[in-house]
């Protein structure tokens, strides 16, 4: 044998060896290694998994009514993986679908393919690509809905992927009733395997809105699941263990429906009769009226009693399925945009109702005195600006507490002009001290409330570093816009002078100037808010100085009523105000619904029974640019011990005492049974209780057992 031969046996051996250790290495891992976890997945492959979802518990308002229970209902879904399994992926399908369930082919079609940048929700499937799709929802007790629907059923060779069966549904008995508080159901998403959603089925449905979302692990329980062994071809042959499902807690909210009603109703009334009025201020034409809010809030806690949105929405109609031009006419700017709760989300300057602030950081700051006396005239000028009284009014001198039952603003331009200028004015040496600005802060302006639901808005607060965070993000644009103009305006006058604001603002936009100080005194300016944190404050004011998060869960009952699990409110801060200067801002806001002190309210309040009920409060009316003036009117009652507030928001409906004040003065009337109306408001005194056979009963009533036991408190996840 050659040298040469020799060498390729060599390495053929070599070859050889190290094939046989990789293959017996590659054994040695499969077998022994990783044996647990190839034999785990071996048993996973014979096993499914079947999950029953468990029954969602009901939300409750403080007396036991139920605000959102459960129905059994039709439903007829589409599954697109199968209907893709069809030679002409399913069009023959839909086709015969669309006639029984009265929706043509192609919107079938679209509402079950799944969403993207251009097929956005709701008129789009956000779940799982291989789950069934939801496309009609019908009532179970109806027999002509129900025979359609079975012609399904009867016929599955035409409907291969269509199925019609029985599920379990919200129900709103009270229909538009709280809608924003409540919210809606939708399919899970994101959801999908975060701690109480481990088993969740791909179709499930989980809130998406209200306290919908924000209970919503509690309120949907633990689905049972149950575990069937099959052989390789799909065959149950068995179980190899079973969890049964544990329904859902029941939520009681602080809400009151009867309260809610009143304010609903309230509201509406007050929005409609303000569009029949003129805006004999400004433009002479009829007020638009198109949005409000009320919010009745309990002073001492914080808990929401009721909170309206004007316009408002049914939330079962998320139960189908939505086109794009349904969704459009319900739900669009044409609409009013009812999905926008406008106590929680919309933004608004707060205008007069804002001199409580102002007042106490004037005062605690060293810039005003209770026992001083101040100039109150028809106009206060600054530099060359001309600052005006609220219809060029002078009062001439007077104190604090008339300043805000008259509501002067040149008074209070006063204070905040001198602060700004004691903060160093354009230039100032080291931090400004801004008392204002942290005195609104401190009140809970400026940031999130912490109301239990979700996408609140925070609001905004006009300080220094505010004015140089908005030139940061909108130099370039105005700058951009101070060289074109807006060409795209009609109105030759007003493009001239939008020109001129962004030629200002891109010259020294950073600037906080006197007119913002100036404007920030009376709740004017950049500065807004929502009527849910001007209730907070307010009821801060009224009970001594605690601010709270407002709260809408009250406790949580499990579903046989053995449990409870309370939701305390929330200490979110204290003022820090003097009791001796909250006690005179109290005071004073008393005299304003009084007629013989004329007050700003005090039309809105004449015969009103101030000798069984005295309210306080404060009237707002914000200038808004290219817009009719917000009406606010803030309050609390009784006067002299509160123990509620209510802030009521109409937007473009003139001045506070000519919408916001009759509003409330009618809600008040309807909680407390004045002028020959019921007494909507009975005081819930304890929870309501669960009875051995499933129904709930107001708080007092006599269940037979022993008390629920009571849980840990719930806290809550916040993002």
């Amino acid at each position: 044998m050659t040298e040469r031969s020799r060498l390729r046996l060599v390495v053929l051996r070599v070859l050889v060896v190290a094939l046989l250790v990789t293959l017996f290495s590659r054994l040695w891992f499969l077998q022994v290694y990783s044996g647990a976890t190839y034999q785990k997945a071996a048993s996973a492959n014979r096993v499914r998994e079947v999950v029953t979802p468990a029954d969602r518990g009901e939300v409750l308002d403080a007396q036991g009514r139920t605000l959102v229970g459960n129905r059994t209902a039709l439903v007829v879904s589409v599954n697109r993986s199968l209907l893709n399994r069809e030679r002409d992926d399913g069009k023959a399908v839909l086709a015969r679908l669309a006639p029984v369930v009265g929706i043509a082919a192609d919107q079938l079609a679209r509402t079950i393919q799944p969403c993207s940048k251009t097929n956005r929700p709701p008129t789009c499937w956000n779940g799982s690509p291989y789950q069934p799709v939801p496309v009609k929802v019908y009532d179970a007790e109806d027999p002509a809905q129900t025979k359609t629907v079975l012609a399904v059923e009867e016929h599955r060779e035409d409907f291969p992927g269509v199925t019609a069966e029985f599920q379990a549904i919200r129900e709103y008995p009270g229909g538009s009733l709280a809608a924003h508080l409540l919210g809606y159901l939708g399919p899970i998403g994101d959801e999908r395997g975060k701690a109480g959603y481990e088993h969740a089925v791909s179709n499930a449905l989980v809130g998406k809105s209200g306290v919908e979302a924000t209970y919503d692990v509690p309120l949907r329980g633990k689905d049972g699941v149950q575990k069937l062994v099959v052989d390789k071809d799909g065959n149950v042959t068995g179980t190899s263990g079973e969890t049964l499902p544990v329904a859902g807690a029941k939520l009681v909210l602080s809400l009151d429906a009867r309260v809610q009603k009143v304010a609903d109703e309230a509201l509406e009334r007050g929005i409609l009769r303000a569009r029949s009025m003129r805006d004999a201020r400004n433009t002479g034409l009829r007020f638009r009226a198109p949005a409000g809010a009320v919010v009745v809030m309990e002073a001492r806690t914080g808990r929401v009693v009721a909170m309206s949105s004007y316009p408002s929405y049914d939330p079962k109609v998320f139960q189908g399925r939505l086109t794009q031009n349904e969704f459009d006419r319900r739900f669009g700017e044409q609409a009013g945009s009812p999905l926008t709760s406008r106590a929680t989300q919309g933004l608004f300057a707060p205008g007069s109702t804002f001199k409580v602030v102002s007042t106490a950081a004037s005062v605690q700051s060293g810039e005003a005195s209770l026992g001083g006396r101040y100039f109150c005239g028809s106009q206060f000028e600054a530099g060359t600006a001309t600052f005006r009284n609220f219809d060029s009014e002078a009062f001439g001198t007077i104190d604090l507490r008339t300043a805000l039952i008259r509501s002067c603003d040149t008074i209070y331009y006063k204070f905040g002009y001198d602060m700004w200028v004691r903060d160093g004015g354009l230039k100032p040496v080291g931090p400004a001290k801004e008392a204002m600005v942290n005195m609104a802060k401190a009140w809970g302006f400026g940031s999130d409330s912490g109301i239990d639901l979700p996408s609140e808005a925070a609001g905004r607060i006009a300080s220094r570093d505010f004015k140089k965070r908005l030139y940061t993000e909108m130099k370039t644009v105005k700058c951009e816009r101070a060289k074109k103009g807006y060409p795209e305006v009609a109105d030759g006058t007003r493009a001239a002078f939008l020109k001129e604001l962004a030629r200002e603002f891109c010259l020294d936009g950073d600037r906080y100037r006197a007119g913002d100080a100036i404007n920030f005194s009376i709740g004017q300016g950049d500065t807004v808010v929502t009527p849910l944190q001007l209730a907070a404050a307010y009821g801060a004011l009224a009970n001594g100085g605690t601010l709270y998060e407002p709260r809408l869960g009250k406790a949580l009952l499990s579903a046989d009523g053995r449990t409870v699990t309370p939701i305390p409110p929330a200490v979110r801060g204290k003022l820090p105000v003097s009791a001796q200067v909250l006690s005179y801002i109290r005071s004073s806001l008393a005299g304003v619904t009084d007629p013989g002190q004329r007050g700003t309210a005090r039309g809105a309040f004449l015969g009103f029974p101030r000798d069984r009920l005295v309210v306080a409060g404060k009237t707002g009316t914000a200038e808004v640019t290219g817009k009719q003036d917000t009406s606010w009117f803030a309050s609390y009652a009784p006067a002299d011990k509160p123990e509620y507030v209510v802030v009521t928001m109409v937007e473009q409906a003139g001045t506070g005492g000519t919408t916001a004040a009759p509003i409330t003065r009618e809600v008040y009337e309807g909680m407390y049974g004045l002028n020959g109306r019921p007494a909507a408001l009975v005081p819930a005194r304890g929870l309501p209780r669960v009875r051995p056979d499933g129904f709930v009963v107001p708080p007092g009533a006599r269940v037979p057992g022993p008390l629920p036991a009571v849980a840990p408190a719930y806290r809550r996840e916040q993002s």
